[in-house]
């Protein structure tokens, strides 16, 4: 059911979107519909300018991703720029998809970009657009900092300053209206959770099969690298805007995923449909790739080892739209 365009009489005092008609999305599988499948099925060939991203329900979280549900909630235009597999930078995680041998694209060298690209000639209305971002589970993850993968000399303090970077460049396109989604408590999803808690091993992950066994240090380790960003995300940002005056006229929202998905985990009676939190409904053969579904999906808060289900996007997208509303207990406001 679609209802007409979000218009907002009262909102939070630094968040000052008065219609929202518009939203513009940046990050990787936690977010996109259909980007990936594009560069898969033309050889690593990025879409053309003006690409016409299709629906789909085939996403990493076995059905529609939470940004649908936001505009299918709204009544909003959705542009998606998000790319399953993604990083901030390619200079920071590079990173290679094994199946098909395709670089994975990056936020800051191919989304942001190929958003500008299409907004040469389709300029969104930026009082009524809200641009969010969400990315890190690639770059922190077990082909990234958690297992010192990253390139050389690149540090955590890359990452975040890409993030910011990444902002520049589309807030001087003149975005005004800016979600900033920090990192899922990823020590809670099944590839990185402790035993006791549904961790993984490798044997049973279609994506770290040579995982280590420690699967407790692995665990209090991302777990430490998650806690930490998100105290510079919520640091940085007021600095960024208020004190460094790096976006004169921006609003921004601090959207708090890990304290919203971290509360369907541990509070998953204030959350009726979910009832399970450690397992996963997708479960894949590493030899086949053959993937049996286990039945009640919509009790699960992961899909599998890594990704939310599609049940826990409809909760993240409930909560996005109260962010954009200024009403949320989920976001800080600047």
């Amino acid at each position: 059911m679609r209802f007409s365009l979000l218009v907002f009489p009262s909102l939070a005092t630094a968040w000052n979107l008065e219609k929202f008609t518009n939203l513009v999305v940046f990050g990787n599988s936690y977010t996109d519909e259909s980007r990936w499948d594009y560069f898969a099925s033309h050889n690593g060939s990025a879409p053309p300018v003006g690409w016409d991203e299709p629906v789909s329900n085939n996403t990493d979280s076995g059905g529609f991703a939470w940004p649908r549900f936001v505009v299918n909630q709204t009544g909003t235009k959705l542009s998606d720029y998000a790319v399953s597999g993604a990083d901030c930078s390619k200079e920071i995680t590079s990173r290679i998809e094994p199946s098909t041998k395709i670089l994975y694209p990056s936020v800051l060298e191919y989304e942001v970009p190929a958003y500008l690209a299409d907004s040469a000639s389709q300029r969104p209305p930026f009082e009524s657009t809200v641009y969010a971002i969400w990315i890190g589970t690639n770059d922190i993850g077990y082909e990234g900092f958690l297992t010192d993968s990253q390139n050389k000399n690149s540090t955590l303090a890359d990452y975040v300053n890409c993030v910011y970077r990444a902002l520049d460049n589309i807030y001087h396109s003149g975005a005004r209206n800016f979600v900033l989604m920090n990192l899922a408590p990823l020590h809670l999803t099944p590839l990185y959770a402790v035993p006791e808690k549904g961790g993984v091993t490798g044997k049973e992950s279609q994506y770290w099969p040579w995982k280590p066994e420690n699967l407790t240090e692995i665990s209090h380790r991302m777990k430490e690298q998650v806690v930490a960003l998100n105290q510079v995300f919520d640091y940085r940002t007021p600095y960024e805007v208020l004190i460094a005056k790096r976006y004169p006229g921006a609003s921004f929202a601090v959207m708090d995923t890990y304290g919203l998905l971290s509360d369907v985990y541990y509070n998953d009676t204030n959350y009726p449909n979910i009832t399970n939190v450690t397992g996963y409904t997708n479960h894949c053969d590493q030899k086949t790739k053959q993937c049996t579904r286990l039945p009640n999906p919509e009790t699960f808060l992961w899909f599998d080892e890594l990704h939310p289900s599609e049940q826990t996007d409809k909760i993240i997208a409930e909560q996005f739209i109260q962010v954009v509303k200024g009403e949320s207990k989920w976001a800080s406001y600047w």
